[in-house]
């Protein structure tokens, strides 16, 4: 496997049923959502049930945020988590006893943000848009200036999150030529209303990023 292949990890798994689907097709990693009031957010038993479905196949994420630390512990226990994004507010000093299984996300509205990230402790890390204008901060599906990423995706493992999917995911990785791609909403069926997945636009995400990849290699 060459070192600069454009990892996957597609977010908001909210059954066993996309779980299994991710997985057969080809996804590096799935992000199973903690936040309460997301429409993506799933409880402990139902991510024991993915993490027991899938979890030997592929990487678990739980995208968490602002959650105390002993409950971020009893969680990774009790879902069987392999590794936490932290998408809250969460300090440099807050992250580093998680390391290496954990990694920050940074919204970012300006190089500002990308300098803010070099803060937090890592090999990775996940740059993502701003909150849009109800407050919510990933799996929004807004885009944003992907290029901002570019610095840091040379000097870390970046993963590159916010409105992509199959039509706009080449250029952002030809832009930044990041360590992961993370999609959430431009995998989804029409309309989901609990984050289902679309298996069509699954297989065009993940198409796309490979032809991505390829050419970054040549």
């Amino acid at each position: 496997m060459s070192d600069s292949r454009v990892r996957t990890k597609l977010c908001g798994i909210t059954s066993v049923r996309d779980a299994e689907l991710c997985v057969a097709l080809g996804a590096d990693s799935l992000g199973l959502n903690f936040v309460p009031g997301t429409k993506r957010c799933i409880d402990t038993a139902l991510a024991r049930a993915i993490v027991a479905a899938v979890g030997s196949r592929t990487l678990i994420v739980g995208v968490v945020a602002n959650m105390a630390a002993a409950d971020l512990v009893q969680l990774k226990a009790d879902a069987g988590l392999h590794c936490l994004q932290l998408h809250g507010d969460e300090s440099p000093a807050f992250l580093t006893p998680f390391l290496p299984h954990a990694y920050k996300a940074i919204a970012v509205r300006s190089e500002a943000d990308v300098v803010r990230a070099r803060l937090f402790g890592g090999k990775y890390i996940l740059l993502d848009a701003p909150p849009n204008a109800a407050g919510l901060a990933g799996g929004t599906g807004e885009t944003w200036g992907y290029a901002l990423a570019a610095p840091l995706a040379r000097e870390r493992r970046v993963s590159l999150a916010g409105g992509l999917h199959a039509g706009n995911v080449a250029a952002a990785i030809a832009a930044v030529r990041p360590w992961c791609v993370d999609v959430a909403s431009g995998i989804e069926e029409p309309g989901a209303m609990r984050g289902e997945k679309s298996e069509a636009r699954i297989q065009a995400f993940l198409h796309a990023v490979s032809l991505a990849s390829a050419a970054l290699e040549s």
